[in-house]
């Protein structure tokens, strides 16, 4: 009886062992997952700039990285900004965004990376309609709910799960919808707005953002005589923003600088070499 709890204690000691191996040498425990929600002009991809680099992006928003025109020349940010350009009456972008991720997945392209950006998901998200109505002949057409809105959530969901898991810290963009409570009042309706939400189909504006270890709101304050973008870390107003790694650490309004937080919360904040 003795030998077999012996050899009992012993088994669990060698599983655990390895467990805390694994979780020592997986490089996503050392990166984390951020969900940055914004109004428009509020620094959502200007944010990139002070990301652990080199950053790979994603751009799905036209225009969007010329505020990252000099690190990307310099090679501090590499921008894959071919699916900018996507025509609502022939939709290929998504596919093709689809076919090269998967390609530098198997090739661990990202493992070179700190930092890898979708940006916008939101944009991104339009590109997965356009894709599910260009097969089904209906390009350019307005979405039908069950036809369109369904599949797509689904494809959100399923390539938001591959994104998580890349081996590198992962930024990813998105704009925000207000919700309403409307009410009668008299003869007219009144919509009153009771927050904003991350902008995305149904449900998955409450499940992707749970997926993340982060969900930071960016702000525009304006304080003394100047302008401040600001990352909202917590619950203001009708904003969202929620933290895990800064919990006790970061106030509620932090400045603009990942690697700033990242310090803060007491995680490693340095760069990888460049790729040039």
């Amino acid at each position: 009886m003795a030998a077999q709890e012996s050899r009992g204690i012993l088994d669990a000691r060698i599983e655990a062992e390895k467990l805390r191996t694994k979780y020592a040498n997986d490089p996503r425990q050392n990166s984390f997952r951020v969900l940055v929600t914004g109004e428009s002009g509020t620094g959502k991809t200007h944010l990139l700039r002070t990301a652990r680099l080199p950053v790979h992006i994603d751009s799905f928003d036209p225009g969007g990285t010329l505020v990252l025109r000099d690190m990307i020349t310099n090679g501090d940010i590499v921008a894959d900004t071919i699916y900018e350009q996507e025509d609502r009456t022939e939709p290929t972008m998504f596919r093709e965004w689809c076919r090269t991720f998967e390609a530098r997945v198997r090739g661990k392209y990202f493992e070179s990376f700190s930092t890898y950006c979708l940006d916008s998901s939101t944009l991104w998200a339009d590109a997965i309609i356009s894709w599910i109505q260009g097969k089904d002949k209906r390009a350019g057409e307005a979405p039908n709910f069950y036809k369109d809105y369904n599949p797509q959530k689904v494809e959100i969901q399923n390539w938001m799960q591959r994104i998580l898991a890349l081996p590198c810290d992962v930024v990813i963009t998105g704009h925000l919808e207000g919700e309403y409570d409307d009410k009668v009042v008299g003869e007219d309706v009144r919509r009153d707005l009771q927050r904003y939400r991350y902008m995305t189909t149904g449900k998955g504006a409450i499940i992707i953002p749970l997926l993340f270890d982060e969900q930071w709101t960016t702000v525009v304050k304006q304080v003394a005589n100047s302008i401040q973008y600001q990352i909202l870390t917590s619950h203001w107003g009708y904003y969202r923003g929620r933290t895990r790694i800064g919990r006790g650490k970061f106030a509620q309004f932090e400045a603009a600088n990942i690697k700033t937080l990242l310090k803060k919360a007491g995680w490693p904040a340095t760069d990888k070499p460049k790729l040039f």
